[in-house]
């Protein structure tokens, strides 16, 4: 379990469940008949994102928290867990939508190819995609997981842009007391590679 909590795995584990639910999306969704009199008895299928609107952008927002939560400091990562977890809930609550009443699903989607508002009478049912988008959010949920029980031991981001020191533009010297570094005195528009005119060479 310990090697699934780290920035690595998480992130895979992520972006495989949010590449999932993504392809899941633009595949057929409902299949079914409609009793409309332009439509008539013909058969009708709606993909996911015309039965679930919004999910691939869902799917896409659990990738960019997943990456930053990876990337992030702690506050980042903590705002980046809270979307996560929102996108999920949401794209759980979708789905399953679908998968509880796939006519009430495919009836609005029928109303508008015939140009009405509103929904038709539709007898419908689920394929395997919603029940794969799932899968997906699934495993997106066991990144997430993952990333909370991991979170605690995981570095926060490179510091090797930052200015040189050891905190508050100051270095140790010999016995340990604090000095100004070259760094400073550069900010400060003084040459530290100066030693003067009078400097023996």
């Amino acid at each position: 379990m310990r090697r699934l909590t780290g920035k690595g795995p998480v992130a895979l584990l992520a972006l495989l469940g949010a590449g999932v639910v993504l392809v899941a999306g633009f595949r057929p969704w409902v299949s079914g008949t409609v009793a409309d009199a332009v439509l008539g008895g013909s058969r009708v299928e709606a993909t996911g994102a015309e039965v679930a609107p919004g999910l691939s952008a869902i799917a896409l927002a659990v990738a960019a928290a997943a990456v930053a939560v990876v990337a992030a400091g702690r506050v980042g990562r903590t705002v980046a867990l809270v979307l996560w977890a929102g996108c999920l809930v949401v794209a759980g609550a979708l789905t399953v939508r679908v998968l509880g009443d796939p006519s009430g699903a495919l009836g609005p989607v029928a109303a508008t190819r015939v140009g009405r508002t509103g929904t038709v009478e539709a007898v419908a049912s689920a394929t395997a995609m919603p029940w794969v988008a799932l899968l997906g959010v699934l495993v997106a949920a066991l990144a997430l997981g993952c990333a909370l029980v991991g979170a605690r031991r995981w570095a926060g981001p490179s510091r090797r842009y930052e200015a040189p020191g050891t905190g508050e533009g100051h270095v140790a010297g010999r016995r340990g007391e604090r000095v100004a570094s070259d760094w400073d005195d550069l900010s400060e528009g003084r040459d530290p590679t100066d030693v003067g005119d009078d400097a023996t060479t």
